[in-house]
C-alpha cells in the first residue's frame, strides 16, 4: 500500500511511533472528539458545558489562527479557575489537532474525527458477543459481515470528492484554500 497522505487517530502513542516508522511523509491527525473528551476528564462535571462551548469554538474555528487564538482563551479561562491540566492536555499534540488546515476546507468535517470509521463498527460491537456463540466461525464471520454491507448502505459520502485528486497528487493548501504557485513559492 503506497503511503496515506494523512492519517487521523485517536491518540494511541503506538499508532504515531508506528506511523512514523512506516510512513514517514504521511500526515498525522488527531481525533478531535477523543482529544475534548480527554480535555473534559481533567474538569468537574460542572464545568463541562461551559468547557464544551469553548471547546467546540476551538475545534470549528474557521482559521488556523482563529484556533489557537480560541486555544489561548480557554488556556485562559482553565488558569483562571485552577484547571491547569485541562489546558495541558489541549496543548499536548496540538501540531497533530492542527492539520486538518492543510487539507481542503470541504473535507474538514471528516478529518477531525475517528468517529467516521467508529460509527459502523458499534452496531458490530454490541453483536460479536452473540456472533462467538456461532458454532462455526464461517457463520459467526457471514453475520458480521453482513452488519457491515447493511452499515455501509448509511455511510456518509465525502463532500468534494473532486478534491481527492489534487490531494492526491500533493497540492498544498492552507485554511482550507488551495495555495497558487506564487504562494507555495513563499
Amino acid at each position: 500500500m503506497p503511503a496515506p497522505r494523512l492519517v487521523i487517530e485517536d491518540g494511541h502513542l503506538g499508532i504515531w511511533g508506528a506511523l512514523r516508522h512506516v510512513w514517514p511523509e504521511a500526515d498525522e491527525q488527531r481525533c478531535w472528539n477523543h482529544k475534548v473528551l480527554n480535555v473534559l476528564e481533567q474538569l468537574p462535571r460542572t464545568q463541562h458545558r461551559v468547557a464544551k462551548a469553548k471547546l467546540g469554538a476551538v475545534v470549528y474555528a474557521p482559521t488556523q489562527a482563529e484556533a489557537e487564538r480560541k486555544r489561548r482563551e480557554f488556556e485562559q479561562w482553565c488558569q483562571q479557575h485552577g484547571y491547569g491540566k485541562a489546558a495541558e492536555t489541549l496543548g499536548r499534540d496540538w501540531d497533530r489537532m492542527v492539520t486538518f488546515y492543510r487539507y481542503p476546507q470541504e473535507h474538514w468535517r471528516h478529518l477531525r474525527t475517528v468517529n467516521v470509521v467508529e460509527s459502523p463498527f458499534a452496531a458490530l460491537r454490541l453483536r460479536t458477543d452473540a456472533a462467538k456463540r456461532f458454532k462455526k466461525v464461517e457463520r459467526a464471520t457471514a453475520v458480521i459481515w453482513k452488519m457491515l454491507m447493511v452499515a455501509q448502505t448509511r455511510f456518509r459520502r465525502l463532500n468534494g470528492p473532486e478534491l481527492l485528486a489534487k490531494v492526491c497528487v500533493g497540492v498544498r493548501y492552507e485554511d482550507g484554500i488551495e495555495l497558487t504557485g506564487k504562494e507555495v513559492a513563499a
